[in-house]
């Protein structure tokens, strides 16, 4: 079996030649990418960080009101921030959630047009398939060493490698959600003479809301996910003193952020739980 092996697919190689190729010819479009996506993250930390935190907390309580209707819901919020001044991680808690907030914009302003896209074309959505298990299934840190390369240190790589990670989430549910629209819904629109922009403005998208919104859901829990990996690459956040406790084996510090993560988490799935 040595020939097999003496004859390597070069996979490697041609993943290098490509990433250098983009390097030296596509430098503009990677410098245009990271200036406007240094922009977003500006705007929305600034928006988290210049106010009061009482006030970020009160509008992420009224917040809550609005979606779900239900004090208690408010009162797990609130509490949550309230524990997270008490330990002394609000400024990580924003720098966290500017990344989770910057991933969820760009996913759900991609993802949920394509899922679209794809849910009324079913070969494109067949193609499709394998592009996004990869995204999926290849190993995040393989995503951080072109994203260094084309974008260096900081928030951005991390944003990068998040949203190519995450980007899939929305996509498969909105396709969910808008091809499992019953045919009878379909078939009474058309009946009353609807256009096709009728038919999805009204009817398929009325219908697939929960799943775009469990497409939403599943975009802030993954990106939550990816803030102790983008800290490797210097993205600020909960993440950093996450890897700052593994580097120096601090039992106390890693369960203290680490735990600070788990009530984000829960926080956010509780906003924005939508209840078919």
């Amino acid at each position: 079996m040595s020939w097999l092996t003496d004859n390597k697919i070069p996979v490697g190689d041609a993943a290098a030649a490509v990433f250098d190729w983009l390097q030296v010819n596509a430098g503009w479009f990677f410098d245009g990418l990271a200036a406007g996506l240094e922009g977003l993250i500006d705007a929305i930390l600034w928006g988290l960080q210049t106010p009061p935190a009482l006030v970020v907390i009160a509008a992420f309580v009224g917040l809550t009101w609005l979606l779900q209707r239900r004090w208690q819901t408010c009162l797990l919020v609130f509490l949550g921030f309230l524990f997270i001044l008490n330990q002394g991680y609000w400024e990580e808690t924003t720098e966290s959630l500017t990344l989770v907030l910057s991933a969820c914009v760009i996913c759900m302003g991609v993802g949920v047009p394509i899922g679209i896209a794809v849910a009324h074309r079913p070969r494109l959505y067949k193609g499709m398939r394998p592009v996004l298990d990869l995204m999926q299934t290849l190993p995040t840190f393989v995503y951080l060493i072109p994203a260094i390369v084309f974008f260096g240190i900081g928030m951005v790589p991390g944003l990068i490698a998040t949203i190519i990670f995450v980007l899939p989430a929305p996509i498969r549910l909105t396709h969910l959600g808008v091809s499992s629209t019953p045919a009878t819904l379909l078939e009474a629109a058309e009946a009353f003479g609807a256009t096709g922009r009728q038919r999805l403005w009204k009817v398929e998208l009325p219908y697939a809301f929960p799943q775009i919104m469990a497409g939403l859901n599943q975009t802030i829990m993954l990106s939550l996910s990816m803030v102790v990996i983008a800290a490797l690459v210097g993205a600020d956040g909960l993440g950093v003193p996450v890897v700052r406790a593994l580097n120096q084996v601090n039992t106390s510090l890693g369960f203290e952020s680490g735990f600070v993560i788990v009530v984000v988490a829960i926080m956010l799935d509780r906003m924005l739980r939508v209840d078919r």
